[in-house]
């Protein structure tokens, strides 16, 4: 029995130059359309065929097109049948001022996604942004997803792996977790940190991954908590070490102590002082 159709829509106020939606196993068909924002198509499964233009196109699982905004187009499952896909819709001119920045090029045209990289990836790619988009992160996780997507998907490689690991990332880098370290329970936005940095918001995600593992936020969110097993010593209440560390509440410090140590912090309190927690 075939399963139903699923459709999912996401979309931030605080992110307002990116949407996205998945849909599994639909049957729906569309006239041809044009959209505001340019737009990347994905097939999950199924066969469908894509009208752009001229162009006429079969398109199979794991392929990707690109639809610069304001053209029109239509795509739709093979010989009435199912199919499953995601969308992403960019702002054009929020992504030609990342491309710009990146890379100092004099972006006129619209920007369109490097002709080099693989069908296979960018798929994987998209679908890995999209399981951030959809999820309970934060935003902060979530901008700094669709940056690292756009800066991989529209910004030559050469520079982009000339300026992560160039010489100037050492030192970029400690500014960057020295403003961290101290303004540890500020929300600090990525782009002061790129200032902070002097690099693009893309190059500094980009930089900082490459040396931490992390974004700049995660590591913000790491080293709070690493902070907060100290305050917890000194026998602070939980919701001042929430205040002081900048988490939202009480209940959200617990979760995220919770999720990096794997108690909550009264819990954590209450074995160190047994000694049944050892740095």
């Amino acid at each position: 029995m075939p399963q139903p159709t699923t459709h999912r829509f996401w979309r931030s106020a605080n992110l307002p130059f990116a949407e996205s939606r998945c849909a599994s196993d639909s049957v729906a068909c569309y006239a041809p359309h044009a959209h505001a924002m340019l737009s990347l198509g994905a097939v999950d499964d199924g066969m469908s065929v894509f009208q752009h233009g001229r162009q006429h196109r079969r398109l199979i699982r794991n392929d990707v097109v690109f639809i610069p905004a304001g053209e029109t187009h239509c795509c739709n499952p093979e010989d009435n049948g199912r199919w499953s896909y995601q969308m992403l819709y960019l702002d054009t001119d929020w992504v030609a001022s990342v491309v710009q920045e990146c890379s100092d090029l004099d972006v006129q045209d619209v920007p369109k996604p490097r002709p080099e990289i693989p069908s296979r990836i960018a798929h994987a790619r998209l679908t890995e942004l999209n399981a951030t988009l959809f999820s309970q992160r934060h935003d902060s996780d979530k901008e700094a997803a669709v940056l690292t997507f756009v800066g991989d998907s529209f910004i030559p490689e050469t520079e982009s792996v000339a300026r992560a690991r160039g010489p100037s990332a050492p030192a970029a880098l400690a500014r960057v977790r020295a403003l961290i370290e101290d303004r540890l329970g500020d929300t600090l936005y990525l782009n002061d940190l790129a200032a902070e940095a002097r690099m693009s918001r893309y190059h500094l995600l980009r930089t900082f991954r490459n040396w931490t593992g992390m974004t700049p936020h995660a590591w913000q969110i790491d080293r709070r908590i690493q902070r907060a097993r100290q305050l917890l010593d000194q026998e602070l209440p939980l919701a001042e070490i929430a205040q002081r560390l900048g988490f939202a509440d009480q209940s959200h410090f617990k979760r995220i102590f919770k999720q990096r140590v794997a108690v909550n912090p009264g819990e954590y309190r209450r074995l160190r002082n047994r000694n049944f927690v050892q740095d």
